[in-house]
């Protein structure tokens, strides 16, 4: 026998891998079947939420403007469905567990709806300012987030202005948005803050599992959301509404709510959402990537 045979022998005798057995009785198409079902890696993920932001950041700043006020009046919708929840629902122990479904509607006529929402959207340019570290990025960033959030807060003072002058509820519902607008001033400037980082976590986590999330979209935005609304952690922007209301109904002042609720929970977010989720995700990649090089 030559070299030549036996090297072809040798090869065919080489013992498979259990996978790789598996995979040799697939056909073709099973094969890319299986590697389309396959979870996206760390690094795909990355790719489209950074492409994402991108994209965000070379959009003309009076379209961003006009969406960020269309989703500050959409997330009042979030504490309208609160209070429906609990004012037609019986006072028990339990309670807060149905009503903080509400706090995921308006959460989910702005994702869906693809409306800027500050902590949805514009925390992810993050990922292209670590990627690129120019200071037109960073500039640009930063113009988004005051665009965005400056609209934002229009937006909800105008829903919370009119359920307060408007009487768009009945007497009833109006007792529930009282009860919720109070619960945003309850804690201390420092657990205010220390509360609204794991909102802005768990948002930036939830933008992190949209982009493969399918046909499961609705159901991470519900629970994720859901979680925040049962857990009382603020978020800027859905607080905003009822923290506002209070603010117009003369329970609250403004210096109340820009002290005690906005300035608190603006920090917790902006940390929750870059520190523990943007920068985190961003070097897991980064250094997967360089270690591959290496």
């Amino acid at each position: 026998m030559s070299e030549e045979s036996r090297a072809d022998v040798s090869h065919d005798e080489t013992p498979r891998s259990e996978s790789e057995e598996r995979e040799h009785d697939l056909d073709s198409r099973q094969r890319r079947d299986a590697r389309r079902r396959e979870a996206p890696s760390a690094a795909v993920v990355y790719e489209a939420i950074r492409a994402e932001a991108e994209s965000e950041l070379i959009r003309p700043l009076p379209g961003l403007a006009w969406s960020a006020l269309g989703a500050g009046l959409s997330m009042g919708f979030s504490f309208v469905a609160q209070a429906l929840l609990i004012a037609y629902t019986p006072d028990s122990s339990w309670q807060s567990i149905i009503s903080s479904f509400g706090y995921s509607m308006g959460f989910l006529f702005v994702i869906l709806g693809r409306q800027q929402l500050f902590t949805e959207n514009t925390l992810t340019p993050i990922l292209e300012v670590l990627r690129v570290r120019r200071m037109e990025t960073v500039n640009r960033t930063l113009n988004l987030w005051a665009v965005v959030l400056v609209a934002n807060i229009v937006g909800t003072a105008i829903f919370a202005a009119v359920l307060a002058y408007g009487h768009v509820l009945g007497a009833d519902v109006n007792g529930a948005l009282t009860h919720i607008a109070g619960t945003e001033y309850e804690a201390p400037f420092v657990t205010t803050m220390i509360r609204a980082v794991f909102a802005g976590w768990l948002v930036a986590l939830m933008l992190w599992l949209l982009p493969f999330a399918e046909t499961a979209r609705v159901g991470v935005i519900i629970l994720v959301t859901f979680l925040i609304g049962l857990a009382h952690f603020p978020h800027i922007i859905a607080g905003s509404v009822a923290a506002l209301y209070g603010v117009f109904h003369g329970a609250h002042s403004l210096l109340d709510y820009l002290l005690h609720f906005f300035l608190p929970t603006l920090i917790g977010n902006i940390v929750g959402g870059i520190l523990m989720v943007a920068v985190i995700n961003y070097a897991q990649v980064a250094y997967s990537d360089s270690s591959r090089e290496s």
